[in-house]
C-alpha cells in the first residue's frame, strides 16, 4: 500500500517507520528541512530506543523515504496519515492549527481517491468538522477524500514496541470501504482491530489517557495520605495491584505526570466538557492533584533547609520519564526554575536530556557529565526521573555531598538501603526506616 505520513514527530515518525517495517511503501512529510535532511541521512531527530537503527535499515530498502515536497507525496497516496501536534492552547483547548494546515495542503494536492486518517489526538467531533472542511475546499471533487479516525496509544521510550505489538488498534469510520482499507493496512501487524464510529474513536483516546492520568493522581493522593497516617504506599500498592480489577500499572507514586500527552489531554477533555455544559469532576481533580504534587519535594526540603540561596543543589534526571529526551511538562523544569529564583546554584545530570535542557536554561545552570560530578559537595539532591542508572547507582556517592540530603520524587531506592548508607532521605509515601530516612 502507498502511504504518506504527515508529520515526523513521535507519532508520525514511529507510525511511518513501523508501517514501512511490515512492507508498506511509506513517505513521511515534514515542513522542517533540517529534520528531513537528518532523516535522509539515517538519523532520528528524536530520541527513541531502536528507532534510528530501524530508520537507517528501512531507508536502504526504499520502503521509507522523507521529503518536504508535500504535493508530490499526497498526490497518489492510497492513505494519508496525519500525525501532527495538537498542543495545548492558552485556555486549555487543543490547538488544531497544524492539523487544518495539513488538511488544506492535502485538499490542494490529491489526484485520486484517498483515505485521510487522523492519528493526532483531537477533540471529539473534529473528524466530522474536517469532512465539512474538505467538502468546502474540494467542491465537486469532494468524493476524492474520506476521513477516518485512528488514535495512537504509544508511549515514549517504548513507542516501537507499542506500535508493532499493540494490544489493540482502534479505527473510527463512517463507511465499510474505509474499514476495509484500514483493515488491509494493519493486517500485517496481526493485532486486534476495534471498529467504531469516528466520534467514539476520538473519545477512546481521551478517555484512555485521562483514566491513566487519573490513576496516577489517585495513587499520589493516597501516598500523601500514607505519609500522614503512617502507612507505607509500597505495601498499599502491592495489595491493590494484586487485584486483577485494578492491576499494577500506573500505581507508582511520585511527583506527578508530565510529557506531551497526559497534561494537554486532561485539560483538553475538561475544556471540551465545559464547553458542552458538563463538568468532568474526576478530571478536574486529576489536574489539581498533579499540579500540587510536582512541588512536593520542594515543600519537603523547605522543612529541612532554611534557604536555598547560595546552596549547591544537585539534580538527577530532567526528562519527564526515563527512555526519552522529552522535557515537555517535565516536573523538573518548574522545580529547577523555582530553585533558581530562590538563589540556588543548580548542577544537573540526565543521561539523554542535557541538550534539550540547555535549550531552556542556557548558562543559568551547570551541566554535569555524571551523577558523581553533580553530587560532589552538594548541599541537597533532588531526583526527578527514575533512570535505571540512578536506581542502580552506588549509594556511597551521596556521601560526597556536603550533607547527604536526598529528596527522591520517584522512590528509586529502598528506605532501608538509604538508611544503611547514612542518607537523609525523603521519598513519596513510604514508612520511616531507622534514624535517617524521612517521610
Amino acid at each position: 500500500m502507498n502511504i504518506t505520513v504527515a508529520g515526523t514527530g513521535y507519532v508520525g515518525l514511529v507510525t511511518g517507520t513501523c508501517l514501512a517495517d511490515v512492507g508498506h511503501t511509506v513517505t513521511c512529510v515534514d515542513k522542517d528541512p533540517l529534520k528531513i535532511a537528518m532523516l535522509n541521512n539515517g538519523q532520528s531527530p528524536i530520541y527513541e530506543p531502536g528507532l534510528e537503527e530501524k530508520i537507517a535499515g528501512l531507508s536502504q530498502s526504499n520502503n521509507l523515504s522523507f521529503t518536504t515536497e508535500y504535493k508530490k507525496a499526497y498526490a497518489k497516496a492510497d492513505v494519508i496519515i496525519v500525525g501532527v501536534a495538537t498542543p495545548e492552547s492558552e485556555d486549555g483547548s487543543a490547538n488544531l492549527q497544524a492539523l487544518y494546515t495539513v488538511c488544506k495542503q492535502i485538499a490542494h494536492s490529491v489526484e485520486k481517491q484517498t483515505l485521510v486518517v487522523v492519528k493526532s489526538t483531537v477533540p471529539i467531533g473534529t473528524n466530522d468538522k474536517l469532512v465539512a472542511y474538505f467538502d468546502e475546499l474540494l467542491g465537486e471533487s469532494k468524493e476524492l477524500i474520506e476521513v477516518a479516525s485512528n488514535p495512537e496509544f504509544l508511549s515514549q521510550g517504548t513507542a516501537l514496541r507499542d506500535t508493532l505489538q499493540a494490544e489493540r488498534i482502534v479505527i473510527g469510520t463512517e463507511s465499510i470501504a474505509a474499514q476495509k482499507i484500514l483493515a488491509e493496512m494493519y493486517e500485517p501487524f496481526g493485532q486486534p482491530v476495534l471498529t467504531m464510529n469516528r466520534r467514539s474513536a476520538e473519545m477512546v483516546k481521551y478517555a484512555s489517557n485521562d483514566f491513566l492520568a487519573l490513576k496516577i493522581s489517585f495513587i499520589n493522593d493516597i501516598a500523601n495520605l500514607c505519609e500522614v497516617v503512617g502507612a507505607d504506599i509500597e505495601e498499599v500498592t502491592r495489595g491493590m495491584g494484586s487485584d486483577s480489577r485494578i492491576g499494577k500499572q500506573f500505581l507508582s507514586p511520585g511527583i506527578g505526570y508530565g510529557g506531551s500527552c497526559f497534561p494537554k489531554d486532561t485539560k483538553a477533555l475538561h475544556w471540551l466538557a465545559e464547553e458542552e455544559g458538563y463538568t468532568l469532576r474526576t478530571i478536574q481533580a486529576t489536574i489539581d492533584v498533579n499540579e500540587k504534587q510536582r512541588f512536593k519535594l520542594i515543600r519537603a526540603a523547605r522543612k529541612d533547609m532554611s534557604s536555598f540561596a547560595g546552596k549547591k543543589i544537585a539534580v538527577l534526571g530532567a526528562t519527564f520519564k526515563p527512555g526519552t529526551d522529552d522535557l515537555r511538562e517535565a516536573p523538573s523544569i518548574p522545580n529547577i526554575q523555582l530553585l533558581l529564583n530562590e538563589g540556588a546554584e543548580i548542577y544537573v545530570y540526565d543521561p539523554v536530556g542535557m541538550t534539550n535542557l540547555a535549550a531552556i536554561f542556557g548558562d543559568t545552570i551547570m551541566y554535569g557529565i555524571s551523577s558523581k560530578e553533580v553530587l560532589h559537595k552538594a548541599d541537597a539532591c533532588f531526583i526527578f526521573t527514575e533512570w535505571n542508572e540512578f536506581k542502580e547507582m552506588d549509594l556511597s556517592l551521596f556521601q560526597k555531598m556536603n550533607e547527604a540530603r536526598v529528596y527522591d520524587g520517584r522512590n528509586c531506592f529502598s528506605t532501608q538501603a538509604a538508611s544503611d548508607a547514612g542518607m537523609h532521605y525523603y521519598s513519596i509515601g513510604r514508612a520511616k526506616v531507622g534514624g535517617h530516612a524521612l517521610v
